[in-house]
């Protein structure tokens, strides 16, 4: 009688995250919210901008969730500073607000913020959250994403476009035209009748030329670029 070798699994490394806000009780929560799942640990919480930038560049984790109101350093200067060393190129940061209506969401993400949630989110949307901003993709709370775009179109009304909008072929713009509308590339797909791998592509080469570092970004780009306005729907 014969058997069939097994094939040794690889362990999965975790998803390593930092929690940022001025709260220990919100950071408590979070971290047994988070350190309960398997795939996820987190390695460092901080409770000041400065603190959570200087976590953030020696643990380099996948995931920060940053509050934006803390002493001294606020997080929107604290996710600048994080995405703008080149040592945090794979660091993604998640905005956290306590109300929907937040002012500095949209300044958040165009300072290179992947998404934002708000406190009072689901436990299980926060624990999917971390995971899609771990692989690089926006993040937005659907129940605020409308009112976030009217923002960005408001705080961007004098902004000039960005400069790579007219090297966009029709089709791109066509893509970046449902990215904008939070549309996923598998939705795309579908929408515009391409495969998946051609809508990972066509969104690659949007991201190169508007220089965009993710979806987020280019939501923000689509409305600097009058490519999209708000009460827009796909």
């Amino acid at each position: 009688m014969t058997t069939t070798p097994t094939t040794p699994t690889t362990p999965t490394t975790p998803t390593t995250v930092l929690l940022a806000d001025d709260q220990a009780l919100v950071r408590g929560g979070f971290r047994a919210l988070l350190d309960a799942e398997d795939d996820m640990s987190v390695v460092a919480e901080a409770a000041t901008g400065d603190e959570a930038v200087r976590l953030a560049l020696e643990h380099l984790p996948d995931v920060v969730l940053m509050d934006v109101r803390m002493p001294g350093l606020d997080g929107l200067e604290a996710t600048r500073r994080i995405v703008a060393d080149p040592r945090a190129g794979g660091v993604h940061v998640v905005v956290v607000t306590t109300f929907e209506l937040d002012e500095y969401v949209a300044e958040a993400i165009r300072g290179g913020a992947t998404g934002f949630l708000v406190k009072d989110t689901e436990p299980a949307d926060l624990v999917r959250a971390v995971r899609v901003a771990a692989a690089g993709d926006a993040l937005l709370s659907p129940g605020v994403t409308r009112r976030l775009l009217a923002r960005v179109a408001d705080a961007t009304r004098d902004v000039p476009p960005p400069p790579g909008l007219d090297h966009l072929t029709a089709r791109e713009r066509e893509v970046l035209v449902e990215v904008a509308g939070g549309l996923s590339n598998d939705e795309i797909a579908g929408t515009l009748y391409l495969s998946e791998s051609t809508v990972k592509t066509h969104v690659s080469r949007v991201m190169a030329k508007l220089g965009a570092r993710d979806r987020a970004q280019l939501v923000v780009a689509a409305y600097e670029g009058g490519v999209v306005r708000p009460g827009w729907s796909p």
